[in-house]
């Protein structure tokens, strides 16, 4: 398995008597993480030089572990803000660094990292296991409450206050409008060279007293993409939008400025899905395939 160590994808040199300056790469263990974080003082997933980040925190503490630096590739690069309780990612380690049972990390790592980031779990990956494009798909939750008084103080890191009235049958009826297969370019912001075209598989909205917990789950979202849902949802269950408004914004093929962007802290990662073990290779292929532009009027 390929080192997670830039050095590792460079060519050996030859010395010019049939031997080369850089030795093999060592071999190394692909590893898979389970991981939960609150998103709040974190300026998002994604390594930033100068900033804290989730990935950059879990690099430097476990690179200390393994004593060498190791990098992460994770199943879905998550918003400043945003937070997550079943975030995914996979690291490669050096073979000679592996204890015997590498979940025995698992307590090490909770003495070094923060409070606010926890690996829940860590285990060999099957082969051919990539935590962003083995994955068949992502959930999120979004929670929002229409108290009066806001947020209860415990959750107030984790639930938007909006203590407006909302009609939740509309808002449902808007959300089961967008499922399937469709270019969701109103919802997106735009990424140079990247698709906006999604399998949207679930959106619904659950009640509990004055919380309001949206469920979305897709093959894969784009930058934005789960806000900009609860915003359009939103607006309709205030009134100032209609289900036929939501669901006329997948004819648009830019970014909608009508389409409000919620709040980040409201939104968490809860789950990533994949195949089964046999499906990876298979799934890593089908998802680098570049989905093409959806015609109107075709199938």
């Amino acid at each position: 398995m390929a080192s997670a160590s830039a050095d590792a994808n460079e060519p050996a040199v030859p010395t010019g008597d049939g031997g080369f300056a850089a030795s093999e790469p060592e071999e190394t263990t692909r590893l898979r993480l389970d991981i939960s974080y609150d998103g709040t003082d974190f300026s998002g997933w994604a390594r930033q030089p100068g900033l804290r980040t989730v990935c950059g925190e879990i690099e430097e503490k476990l690179s200390a572990i393994v004593r060498t630096p190791v990098l992460l590739t994770v199943a879905g690069r998550t918003d400043a803000g945003v937070h997550a309780t079943g975030q995914v990612a996979h690291v490669d380690v050096p073979c000679s660094a592996l204890p015997d049972d590498p979940s025995r990390w698992i307590r090490r790592l909770a003495r070094f990292l923060p409070r606010d980031v926890r690996v829940t779990g860590i285990s060999v990956a099957p082969e051919h296991f990539d935590a962003r494009f083995s994955a068949i798909r992502r959930h999120y939750e979004y929670r929002v409450t229409t108290a009066a008084y806001g947020a209860q103080p415990l959750r107030s890191r984790d639930t938007v206050s909006w203590p407006k009235a909302v009609d939740l049958d509309a808002m449902q009826r808007a959300s089961a409008s967008l499922l399937g297969l469709h270019d969701f370019a109103a919802f997106c912001k735009r990424r140079e060279g990247a698709t906006t075209v999604r399998e949207l598989q679930r959106y619904d909205w659950t009640r509990d007293g004055d919380i309001l917990t949206a469920h979305v789950s897709a093959d894969a979202f784009c930058w934005s993409m789960v806000r900009s849902l609860v915003g359009a949802a939103l607006a309709v269950g205030e009134g100032r939008r209609t289900v036929e408004w939501m669901t006329g914004l997948l004819d648009e093929r830019e970014r909608a400025a009508s389409v409000a962007v919620a709040p980040a802290h409201g939104l968490s990662l809860v789950g990533v899905d994949y195949p089964a073990d046999e499906d990876l290779a298979a799934r890593n292929a089908a998802t680098r395939e570049v989905r093409g532009p959806i015609v109107p009027g075709c199938c």
